[in-house]
């Protein structure tokens, strides 16, 4: 009799898929909307640029702020679908609205809504997938929900931009059209994911009493303060945009940045998440880190030609290799029954650091030029990859 070679890893459920599914359709409709609403705020409505930005901030620190309550109260209740769902339904009920807005105030609605729906949805989604994953396919789990929400970052831009082309620049028609994905997303979601019980008996307790708190492990908060340096290093893709204008890059042909970008991160992310299952997951990390100091330099450097396009290819790559092994590692350090309050505030400290760092990178770009802003970026890539090999332990799994 032939030994027995080792043991297959187990496959991915089903519906990790289809939660990967319900992130592409909605990241669809929400990117259809948002890659022309700058534009739309600003010829359509007379909305002056600094009504664009308070608007934006108003709206991200709104969707910051709830992500660690809804990841808390999914805890609290041991249920994450109704409050995904409700999440993603929020998010495909502010679609119209964008459509219909005549003024700065349904407007400002919109965004809210479809911010708050944002936050409610995310960490009880994220904890759901760790629920949900085998704990030795977690990394690959993670990375193929990311991938397939990036497949819709880059085609919700595309169906735009072709959608324009056909309509003569109709946008509230491409606001329309948005709607549709966005209500499949949530039907895809109440009809394809069972989620697991919580098992008999098991007492509900709140998560973020002082007892608990102290449940989330010294590892948990170094990936938390991880997460948080790479956001700093990693400011607003926005400024990927600028750049290429700069480099004379025709204003309709700018939403091909973060297309380039998101096709680079969207092809990489299960890839590199089922290689983080396997290899030195500090090392991935580093690797990715390494990615961005290069894509900064290259930036840095030119604004046009092959060196703007492969430092916004990186800059994806980079993507590609850290996030989706982040969410893994905070999965894995948190106990189960607090994950979504782990990933509320997970995000919710990145969320701040990213508003942080666009911040000053606009400072910079305004005061010392847009290379200023990419070397800056470069610098703290390094600071975070130095902070990450002070701790190169491997974080361990708890149940």
């Amino acid at each position: 009799m032939s030994a027995a070679g080792p043991a297959s890893p187990p496959s991915l459920p089903a519906a990790i898929w289809v939660l990967g599914f319900v992130s592409l359709l909605m990241d669809i409709s929400s990117e259809m909307i948002h890659s022309l609403l700058p534009v739309f705020m600003v010829t359509t409505l007379g909305v002056s640029a600094l009504a664009v930005g308070l608007i934006e901030g108003a709206a991200e620190a709104t969707a910051l702020i709830v992500k660690v309550f809804s990841g808390v109260l999914s805890d609290y209740w041991g249920r994450r679908k109704p409050l995904a769902v409700f999440g993603y339904g929020l998010g495909a009920l502010s679609k119209p609205l964008f459509a219909l807005a005549g003024g700065v105030g349904m407007l400002v609605t919109a965004r809210l809504l479809d911010r708050v729906g944002k936050g409610i949805r995310g960490a009880p989604r994220d904890a759901l997938v760790a629920d949900l994953a085998p704990p030795g396919r977690r990394g690959a789990a993670f990375g193929l929900r990311q991938s397939l929400d990036t497949v819709g970052a880059f085609l919700g831009p595309l169906l735009a931009i072709a959608l324009m082309l056909l309509w003569a620049n109709d946008v509230r028609a491409v606001f329309w059209v948005a709607v549709i994905p966005g209500l499949l997303a949530v039907l895809l979601l109440v009809v394809g994911i069972r989620e697991p019980a919580r098992a008999a008996g098991e007492p509900r307790s709140n998560p973020i009493r002082r007892e608990n708190l102290r449940r989330l492990s010294r590892d948990y908060w170094w990936v938390v303060v991880v997460g948080a340096v790479f956001t700093l290093a990693r400011f607003s893709e926005a400024f990927l945009v600028l750049r290429a204008q700069q480099g004379g890059l025709a204003l309709a042909w700018t939403p091909l940045v973060l297309i380039v970008m998101s096709v680079v991160y969207s092809v990489g992310a299960y890839p590199f998440g089922k290689l983080s299952d396997k290899v030195s997951q500090t090392a991935l990390l580093a690797g990715g880190l390494l990615a961005l100091v290069a894509a900064d330099l290259l930036l840095a450097w030119r604004a046009d030609g092959p060196i703007l396009w492969t430092g916004i290819a990186l800059w994806g790559l980079h993507m590609a290799m850290t996030q989706g092994l982040l969410a893994t590692l905070v999965a894995q350090t948190a106990p189960a029954d607090l994950r979504g309050t782990a990933f509320g505030f997970f995000n919710l400290v990145g969320g701040v650091a990213l508003l942080v760092a666009s911040g000053l990178a606009g400072l910079l770009w305004d005061t010392r030029g847009p290379a200023a802003t990419f070397i800056a970026g470069a610098v703290l890539s390094v600071a975070a990859l130095a902070l990450l090999l002070l701790r190169p332990k491997k974080p361990q799994a708890k149940a």
